[in-house]
């Protein structure tokens, strides 16, 4: 069985109201009619350009934004139906890397404090232990534990991505949505959170739904690939075969902008 399985998932947003008054003018399907599974163990790699959907659609599989319609199921557990207290404990084993390494962190919180804001709310751990983990979160991610004492602004912005990856490990989640996390970054760095990703993920077993409108970046760490175009799947399969003998248009026309490395 899938560890997340994704069934005919729908989000509609409505355009705002005319000048002229009367309410909604339309609306938007960010995500139309979505259908798909993330096998445990693997990474998913969702690549479009930007406006496709697709940070829209990891929101909705980890439950952040409501669906308009469709089936969410992590683990055997319907995620649409979950009470809040269902989803309070499932969020334990479902975690989110943000785009924006600057603006994930509250710059008010000390490193320590950041990472271990999730192990506070989900967790009854003493000052000590928890400090522990923090520190073991760090090293994890290839930080110092002085790296505790220290505001995100006194980082870099590659520093700051490592913090909030250490933030989403902090309760050894099952499955974690990587939205965008190096299109803020520079090349190397970003080649640096790329390989820190997969090292982890080796290292704890971990399931990435990993979000880029990269086709390098993608195939370069999935397992395979989902295409998605103006809120709908278009084409899905393992990276080799996305990546060498794709059949959609929209899919040909991705590869075919991605720039060639000339030796």
């Amino acid at each position: 069985m899938p560890l997340l399985e994704v069934r005919n998932l729908t989000k509609v947003f409505p355009l705002g109201e005319s000048v002229f008054g009367g309410g909604a003018t339309g609306e938007v399907r960010a995500v139309d009619d979505v259908t798909l599974d993330i096998q445990s163990g693997e990474t998913l790699g969702l690549v479009g350009e930007s406006g496709s959907g697709k940070s829209t659609l990891g929101r909705l599989v980890l439950r952040l934004i409501e669906p308009t319609s469709g089936k969410i199921v992590f683990e055997g557990h319907d995620l649409v139906a979950a009470s809040h207290g269902g989803m309070r404990r499932l969020r334990r084993e479902m975690q989110i890397i943000f785009q924006d390494p600057f603006g994930s962190l509250d710059p008010r919180m000390r490193v320590e404090n950041v990472i271990s804001e999730p192990l506070v709310i989900h967790e009854t751990l003493s000052t000590d232990a928890r400090r522990t983990r923090v520190a073991e979160l760090l090293r994890a991610v290839g930080l110092d534990q002085s790296a505790m004492r220290r505001f995100p602004h006194e980082f870099s912005g590659g520093q700051r991505q490592r913090i909030g990856i250490a933030r989403a490990l902090a309760l050894h989640p099952k499955f974690i949505v990587a939205d965008e996390p190096v299109s803020a970054l520079d090349v190397s760095v970003g080649a640096q959170i790329v390989n820190l990703l997969a090292q982890l993920q080796r290292e704890f077993g971990l399931t990435y739904l990993f979000i880029s409108h990269s086709m390098p970046v993608v195939r370069y760490l999935a397992t395979r690939i989902a295409v998605m175009y103006r809120g709908k799947i278009v084409e899905v399969g393992p990276t080799v075969q996305i990546t060498e003998r794709p059949k959609h248009p929209y899919t040909r026309s991705l590869l075919e902008a991605t720039p060639e490395v000339i030796a």
